[in-house]
């Protein structure tokens, strides 16, 4: 779908007129340009960086409805979701798959039992379907061995989904281009081009971009116009809204601002940490919903919810605290299993463009997303990974003022493209390897298996990814650095331990041929990819690390501390409510001593 050429053929008609810009390659860029070319509109998007280099390749990996979100009385959101999961899982399998989650149940849970079965009823009622059901403490340990059994009351079964999210973001524009969209990776937008006003001091509506290359070659530029540009940058969308300035007669900015959330995991080997099923319980610390579940061959934990204070421009990383948290949460559900740091792979942290509202709890403040204009700018942000189809339909709706010829969207039409492809691959692909690769590269998915030489066709050692699949990304996804073909191409620099060290001389071969890199620059790439993983995707010095053992022995205190108050208090109240009841009884028959002595 990028062929060789496609990068220096598009720069070379940059400055043609297009009918929209879309600034931001994660999930919601890609769905509005997706969308947009389904319309017949001449599409283009730009990215500072790779596809999927931010949010959307570093989430938690699920398609959900989010159920914590009805416990805040997001039930409209809540329904948005579950019946957007519902499509995405009828039309990408082997991309969407289904995912079974148990909901632990303990002894003195708020919510409980009664609230969790209410939850999951009207969750299960919204995707029109009855999935959950409720198992006593005995069985539950049978669906999760090694869940910890102190206090265990039982716990819940019900369906939701997980994805390869970068992998998802790829189909997305890959499906849009096929449709005459173009998308460009390493284009930074530097600024945004007014139309006249005659006055100096007045800028007008925004009609266009100003664009650089960070690819190869470095540094040329480009002035690119369209009908309506759209902000897509997440957490980066304050910066681009500051350059458009207020609409005409109004001083003030539209709508709120970025409050940038990091959501960190731990990645385990599966076999340290053997889980079938996703597993969702309550943070022994601060009693928020976390999870431990299965993608790709390995085991995540996440996540945390903490307010992002490193810069934009850097890659996020897990903080030395948010691994206790976590390490918390694993030792608390597995004591059994004496994990440690040294048993962690690999890190994933991502930031959230959340629209901030002033709540000092990060965790309360809404997930739903937001539409701003600015003077000619359309900022769309916020917002669930589940629902970006919505999220870029709601997009182009918001810009029909610029766009008035433009046809009224279909929401009935599928979010992927059916899949009429037969793999052939003479036999050596069983069918697990058939659904993953026509879920992930969908009509791409026969030229893959052609392009596959001898024995690629065989997934790598310990994880779920065919040889093949890392020669037809270097050969045609736009791949520009070792990072983009290894983290997000692929998931191997997560997968694997020292992320993918041990492959890197065959990753060489393939990198030499398909990218034509000489021994110079895959010197380059690798030195810059182990640095990489090194600060950003390895586990923190374990000397930072708080020791979350201690932590959890404090927040037991802390919950025996408020458990004996309430006792008190009950006794209290007991003893208050005896006094005053024995009170009433004297008083009673004071009185009915009285009345019959006067009756008498």
């Amino acid at each position: 779908m990028f062929p060789p050429t496609y990068r220096t053929q598009l720069w070379s008609r940059l400055d043609t007129p297009w009918d929209i810009i879309v600034i931001g390659g994660g999930i919601t860029g890609a769905g509005i340009l997706r969308e947009a070319a389904r319309l017949g509109l001449r599409g283009l998007l730009l990215e500072q960086r790779d596809f999927a280099w931010g949010t959307s390749s570093r989430s938690s990996k699920l398609v959900h409805g989010g159920l914590r979100y009805l416990k805040q009385g997001k039930v409209r959101l809540t329904r948005a979701s579950v019946q957007e999961r519902e499509r995405l899982l009828d039309e990408g399998p082997g991309l969407i798959d289904p995912l079974g989650f148990l909901l632990a149940t303990y002894k003195g849970d708020r919510p409980g039992r009664r609230m969790y079965q209410a939850g999951l009823s009207i969750y299960d009622l919204l995707a029109l379907q009855w999935s959950h059901r409720y198992y006593n403490a005995a069985d539950f340990e049978l669906l999760a061995p090694h869940v910890t059994g102190e206090a265990l009351q039982g716990g819940f079964h019900y369906e939701d989904a997980q994805t390869d999210d970068a992998r998802l973001v790829l189909r997305v524009i890959q499906e849009a281009v096929a449709d005459g969209a173009a998308a460009l990776n390493y284009a930074a937008v530097e600024g945004l081009l007014h139309a006249p006003t005659g006055a100096p001091d007045q800028r007008g509506p925004v009609i266009g971009v100003r664009v650089v290359d960070r690819g190869r070659p470095h540094g040329r530029t480009a002035e690119v116009r369209a009908r309506a540009v759209i902000n897509a940058t997440g957490t980066w969308a304050d910066r681009l809204r500051g350059q458009a300035g207020p609409e005409p007669g109004d001083k003030r900015r539209a709508g709120g601002h970025i409050r940038p959330l990091r959501g960190s995991h731990l990645i385990f080997p599966a076999w340290r940490l053997p889980i079938a099923q996703a597993l969702s319980f309550l943070h022994p610390i601060d009693r928020r919903p976390v999870f431990i579940f299965p993608w790709e061959g390995v085991t995540l934990v996440g996540t945390t919810d903490v307010d992002h204070d490193q810069p934009l421009e850097e890659e996020p990383r897990i903080s030395p605290a948010e691994t206790a948290y976590l390490m918390a949460a694993v030792e608390a559900q597995f004591p059994s299993l004496n994990l440690t740091l040294e048993d962690v792979t690999a890190t994933l942290a991502g930031v959230r463009p959340v629209i901030g509202s002033g709540k000092a709890d990060p965790s309360k403040e809404a997930r739903d997303h937001v539409i701003w204009h600015d003077n000619g700018l359309l900022t769309v942000t916020g917002g669930k990974l589940t629902t970006f189809r919505r999220i870029a339909l709601d997009a182009l709706k918001a810009v029909h003022d610029r766009l008035p010829d433009l046809p009224e969207p279909d929401d009935k039409v599928p979010v992927l493209n059916p899949i009429n492809v037969k793999l052939s691959g003479d036999g050596a692909l069983d069918e697990a390897s058939r659904r993953r690769l026509l879920g992930r590269y969908a009509a791409e998915a026969q030229a893959l298996v052609a392009a596959a030489r001898s024995g690629e066709l065989t997934p790598i050692e310990g994880t779920q990814t065919l040889w093949a699949e890392l020669r037809w990304a270097a050969r045609a996804e736009a791949v520009l650095h070792l990072d983009d073909l290894l983290l997000r191409r692929t998931r191997l620099g997560l997968l694997l331990p020292n992320g993918g060290e041990a492959l890197l001389s065959r990753v060489e071969a393939i990198c030499r041929e398909e990218l034509g890199w000489d021994a110079a620059r895959w010197e380059t790439e690798v030195t810059a990819y182990r640095a990489l993983w090194r600060r950003c995707y390895s586990p923190p010095d374990p000397a930072t690390v708080p020791d979350w053992r201690v932590m959890l022995a404090e927040a037991r205190t802390r919950r025996q501390v408020a458990r004996q108050t309430r006792r008190r208090r009950l006794i209290r109240g007991t003893e208050i409510s005896g006094v005053l009841m024995g009170l009433a009884f004297i008083l009673g028959g004071v009185w009915l001593f009285r009345r019959r002595r006067r009756c008498g």
